[in-house]
């Protein structure tokens, strides 16, 4: 099994939501990280980024999100444009795995027709709550007629331990990872925002944009035990990390 670190766009928040002793007004600027495996039985996606239109018009998307959570990406960078470096169509995308509906992550489902879709039971319900848009989950990031398995609990994706979805609740009800199990480069745990950025987990900082502080420092303990059986953890925004990553058309194998 293969797997591509790919971006899905690039975002500039607020520092704070993040690090606590940021300045006033003090911006970082985030990578958003998709994951591609090619597995033997499938291509699977592991998040979809953000959603081409918000290159030129992010409120049309997001509405006032796109103040918080601003777009500072061209058209070359967002995943459609990767899988076509890669020379891959989005037919040829056979599973895509939502961490979360939150718009960064999920924003180009739209484009998988014939893929089958996870996500968490509980995000599922969540979104599908009455005042979910007023919450920032937008429908027309989620709601396709793709088919949809929901998971709540450990998920093996093939059955031969090489995909496997770890429930880490906390940022979202259904926050969900991944553990990529690969031959040579070993083991990596898909954190996605249970751990945006690397110093939340070494200082057990919980972020601003926080569902449940508790239920999120269990899973962040959880993380660390898988880390410390072995597994590199890769953080869903952390700038630093990115650019230590193998990315686009290299590979982790």
């Amino acid at each position: 099994m293969k797997m591509h670190i790919l971006s899905g766009g690039k975002l500039r928040m607020n520092r704070g939501v993040y690090y606590p002793d940021a300045q006033k007004g003090e911006k970082i600027d985030l990578p958003v990280n998709c994951v591609l495996f090619r597995h033997a039985q499938g291509n699977v996606l592991f998040d979809t980024g953000c959603h081409p239109s918000v290159v030129d018009d992010a409120e049309g998307r997001w509405g006032k999100m796109a103040r918080a959570m601003t777009p500072i990406m061209d058209t070359s960078d967002h995943l459609m444009a990767e899988l076509d470096r890669l020379q891959l169509a989005p037919d040829d995308i056979d599973v895509v795995i939502n961490s979360h509906y939150h718009s960064d992550h999920c924003g180009c489902n739209e484009y998988f027709k014939k893929a089958t879709f996870f996500v968490h039971a509980a995000e599922f319900a969540k979104v599908s709550e009455a005042d979910s848009v007023q919450q920032g989950y937008i429908p027309a990031d989620w709601q396709h007629p793709m088919p949809l398995n929901t998971i709540d609990s450990q998920t093996d994706i093939f059955g031969d331990d090489r995909i496997l979805l770890l429930p880490l609740p906390g940022h979202t009800p259904g926050m969900t990872g991944a553990i990529a199990n690969l031959d040579k480069s070993g083991s990596f745990l898909l954190a996605s925002d249970a751990v945006s950025v690397r110093e939340n987990l070494d200082r057990e900082i919980i972020p601003k944009t926080t569902w449940n502080p508790d239920v999120l420092m269990d899973s962040l303990l959880e993380i660390k035990r898988v880390e410390r059986s072995g597994a590199t953890v890769i953080c869903g925004h952390d700038p630093q990390q990115w650019l230590a990553l193998k990315k686009g058309v290299e590979f982790y194998d």
